[in-house]
């Protein structure tokens, strides 16, 4: 009986969570097939007959898993001998590389996949729309649902960190029986949410000097730094003065357009009610005056963030 499909499994990619993920399913599909599979671990400083002696059929008999963990590391005489081996492996071997997949030792994962080796793809998430996705199907995962506003609320909460996000959203389940919503988010993760520079930009862009400065002075004291939270404010205003002139319409249609992805238009064209260009313009000096003084212009960086966030209060409340 072999212990796979496939006896040869790569797994390619640098997003660690997925990466340990993919080697544990491969692990728990061998042992489905044969629960005394032994697992080895080859260093990828070994040498062929380091390898030859773990895919060597056993004495005993009984499968084995032979893991190698930094494909991308592997020396070349044993990346000559694994290419060799992946020609004619062992039914009784399961044979996992985790190769991150990028250009150093390329030919080694090429060989790999051209061998037939079933391949997993475990890339790092680089887009927001992507980190949705993945927030909500990891909610599916645990047999629970996600509406995509609690997980956009979960990653301002969170951040973009997988591993986090996971825990995040195993404890939500246990928590709340698996049915999230952005008030459920708001409830649990009441006040670090708001240590982001950005609940203090998106307050102050709508009008909330309450709220933005609420959050402002949570943030400066649990440390977050100034500057930061300057370039959101910044950000903040760039944004709504970008999506305004792009004038109306639909948010994934402006999205080619404007280069911002269809989630941060919708929200400026939310932001964007009550504001005047002229407005903008006055918002758009406060926090350049604002990024100077936090980077060294001000002896008092926090009372330049309370500054700008009232200036950009009064902009906003300009007539045109």
């Amino acid at each position: 009986m072999t212990l796979a499909p496939s006896p040869i499994c790569l797994i390619t990619g640098d997003e660690e969570l997925l990466v340990a993920r993919a080697v544990d399913a491969a692990v728990a599909a061998a042992r489905a097939r044969d629960d005394a599979v032994e697992l080895r671990e080859l260093d990828a400083s070994a040498t062929p007959v380091d390898l030859a002696e773990l895919v060597s059929p056993s004495l005993f008999g009984g499968g084995r898993i032979v893991l190698l963990r930094n494909g991308q590391d592997a020396r070349k005489d044993l990346v000559a001998a694994l290419l060799d081996y992946a020609g004619d492996p062992d039914p009784d071997v399961l044979l996992v590389v985790v190769h991150p997949g990028g250009a150093k030792n390329k030919a080694f994962a090429d060989g790999l996949r051209a061998a037939g080796a079933e391949v997993v793809t475990a890339a790092k998430i680089t887009r927001h729309r992507e980190r949705v996705d993945f927030v909500r199907a990891e909610f599916r995962r645990l047999g629970g649902a996600c509406p995509e506003d609690a997980a956009e609320a979960l990653l301002v909460a969170v951040g973009n960190d997988l591993r986090e996000l996971a825990a995040a959203a195993a404890q939500l389940t246990a928590d709340t029986g698996g049915r999230m919503t952005a008030q459920s988010v708001s409830r649990y993760y009441r006040g670090r949410a708001e240590v982001s520079g950005f609940a203090v930009a998106d307050a102050a862009m709508v009008g909330d000097v309450p709220g933005a400065l609420e959050a402002l002075r949570w943030a400066l004291q649990v440390g977050v730094d100034p500057v930061p939270i300057a370039d959101a404010l910044a950000d903040g205003v760039r944004t709504v003065a970008r999506v305004a002139s792009a004038g109306r319409g639909n948010a994934y249609q402006l999205a080619s357009t404007l280069g911002m992805p269809a989630w941060k238009i919708e929200r400026a064209q939310r932001q964007s009610r009550g504001w005047t260009a002229a407005g903008l313009v006055d918002a758009m000096h406060a926090t350049a005056v604002c990024n100077a003084d936090v980077k060294g212009g001000s002896e008092d960086r926090g009372y330049a963030l309370e500054r700008a966030v009232f200036a950009m209060s009064a902009a906003r409340n300009r007539e045109a």
